[in-house]
């Protein structure tokens, strides 16, 4: 068989890909425009992607795909239909990038919380060298013990965030905007309650059409004003202008984001105009992205190949 990996940049080169000729041949091409795309996969059985989008425009001439394997939980790019229609099997990854998104959940929200910003610039510029005390207490922070840390979406990750914030001492909460999330441990609330009481935030679950645009101008202005936002979800979850508008008006304290309504920024993003490290940080969308994760990422697609070809269903995605 051969296997074509588009857009192989998605994953960096400094991850095993080789592993994928245990199945036959294997193409890889860094990345692609759609048109080129349908030029790959041509004589393709497998395709590996991840952005690129399979709808029936790309796969149309590609008549030996029989397997199609996303490298992420998502699969928004994929037209299950038209796959069904075709008999083509559809896999997506699960699980693999939690431990990476709960650490960077924390890395995010203590940057803000502590102040890092200001603090390394402080010592960096050479203030501190000229400093007559030893500690410097010209940015307050506080403790995470005793505060109340709200979670939007308690999925794998969001479990996971509670249970670090648990550890830290915070009184967790959270709310489900499908409904479907439940829990024997943590207080389920509603998103009015989740706004008024939480101190940090963080949003864990999926795009959908009620969570889009969920956290708007009416949002914020139901937050602490010294209340933290993290999201490490979706980009679109979190209007982004309401955002900018929330901190320029000190609406709430701050905000982390690892994810932005268009990847990569684009140069009209409001955001891009909020220079403030202190209250405002944002990382290319990496949460997910430690060299752990990028590798059991590819061990995943791996034995949904094999399971595949065994015969077997293993993390197939059904219409």
């Amino acid at each position: 068989m051969k296997t074509v990996f588009l857009d192989r940049n998605t994953i960096g080169f400094d991850v095993n890909t080789a592993i994928f000729r245990d199945f036959g041949e294997l193409e890889e091409h860094d990345s692609c425009l759609k048109e080129e795309s349908r030029k790959y996969i041509e004589d393709a059985d497998i395709v590996i992607f991840n952005k690129t989008v399979m709808d029936k425009e790309t796969l149309d001439s590609a008549e030996h795909v029989k397997l199609l394997c996303v490298t992420a939980t998502g699969y928004d790019n994929i037209d299950l239909e038209y796959a069904k229609s075709r008999g083509i099997a559809v896999c997506n990854v699960r699980g693999y990038s939690t431990p990476a998104v709960v650490q960077h959940t924390f890395a995010l929200a203590l940057y803000v919380l502590e102040r890092i910003s200001y603090y390394d610039d402080y010592v960096k510029s050479g203030s501190y060298c000229r400093s007559t005390g030893f500690s410097n207490f010209d940015e307050k922070y506080h403790e995470l013990r005793g505060k109340t840390w709200g979670i939007i979406g308690l999925g794998n990750i969001g479990k996971g965030v509670a249970k670090v914030a648990e550890a830290f001492g915070c009184r967790v909460i959270y709310f489900s905007a499908s409904g479907n999330d439940c829990s024997d441990v943590y207080k389920r609330v509603d998103f009015d309650t989740l706004l008024k009481e939480s101190d940090i935030c963080s949003i864990h679950c999926p795009l959908t059409d009620k969570t889009r645009g969920l956290m708007d101008l009416e949002a914020f202005k139901k937050m602490k004003k010294d209340a933290i936002i993290i999201n490490v979800a979706r980009g679109p979850i979190v209007d982004e202008q309401a955002l900018y508008t929330a901190l320029k008006e000190e609406m709430i304290a701050g905000a982390g984001l690892d994810v932005l309504s268009k990847e990569p920024m684009s140069p009209d993003n409001p955001l891009a105009e909020y220079k403030d490290s202190r209250r405002l940080i944002i990382t290319p969308h990496m949460a997910w992205a430690s060299i752990e994760s990028r590798n059991r990422c590819m061990e995943e697609v791996y034995e949904n190949i094999r399971s595949f070809v065994n015969g077997e269903k293993r993390n197939r995605v059904d219409v």
